[in-house]
């Protein structure tokens, strides 16, 4: 159950849910369910019927996209590092029915690193990724890619600029961690059948991979503390 005792301490979300007028508990487990299993609006909308809660699908989409940006802020601030080999990789995201791009990375034990949507994949693209996941755990030792040149050209200009020594490889073995790891994001988005919007998109998918997260561990708790992931989801709120 979620701890609706406890004072929900994140002002952000605090501003947020004045303007949504259902009981909280309702409004997080229908938004931890549509970040967590591969479930359609419609599909959330019958079962919330069948537990007695009217809702329409439009307005669990409205809840979802207010509410998990703030609760993937809350995670990154409490995010476990990670180590310093990563493995890099971009798979495609249907968005406004074009293909965008959503870089990812994993630690080798398959921790993810950082993600990050994008509308081109491109040099550009690839250093805003490293950049933003640099920023969030530091300069890794080594970068493990494919053979894009992108990347490379985008690693090779992360190790002039910054004068750390990243050992660069370029393996389809080594990155087969990643690309495994693509697809627990890839059955979940799935459902959805494509985005409308770029916006709407890189909401989604952050909570979307916030939950993945949480599922691998990745939520810096107490030593000690058993919780599930549900619980560590709510926890963000409180």
């Amino acid at each position: 159950m979620i701890p609706l005792h406890v004072q929900l301490v994140n002002s952000t979300l605090r501003g947020v849910l004045k303007r949504l007028h259902f009981p909280l508990e309702v409004m997080l487990v229908c938004v931890r369910w549509y970040a967590a299993y591969p479930l359609s609006l419609r599909n959330l909308e019958e079962m919330m019927t069948e537990r007695g809660v009217l809702v329409d699908h439009a307005t669990v989409h409205r809840w979802a996209l207010k509410m998990l940006p703030v609760l993937a802020k809350v995670f990154r601030s409490r995010k476990r590092p990670v180590g310093r080999s990563w493995r890099m990789d971009e798979t495609y995201i249907r968005v406004g029915g074009h293909w965008k791009y959503l870089y990812r990375s994993v630690d080798r034990l398959g921790q993810t690193v950082d993600f990050l949507l994008t509308a081109h994949r491109d040099v550009a693209a690839a250093r805003r990724f490293f950049e933003r996941a640099i920023d969030q755990h530091g300069v890794p030792e080594k970068i493990t890619i494919d053979k894009s040149g992108a990347n490379t050209a985008t690693v090779h200009s992360l190790v002039e600029d910054s004068g750390v020594a990243i050992e660069l490889r370029q393996s389809k073995y080594l990155n087969n961690l990643v690309e495994q790891d693509h697809r627990a994001i890839k059955q979940r988005v799935r459902p959805m059948l494509g985005f409308k919007s770029f916006c709407s998109a890189a909401k989604i998918i952050a909570g979307i991979e916030t939950m993945h997260m949480i599922k691998k561990g990745q939520l810096d708790r107490a030593v000690g503390q058993v919780s599930s992931a549900a619980q560590q989801f709510y926890s963000l709120a409180f």
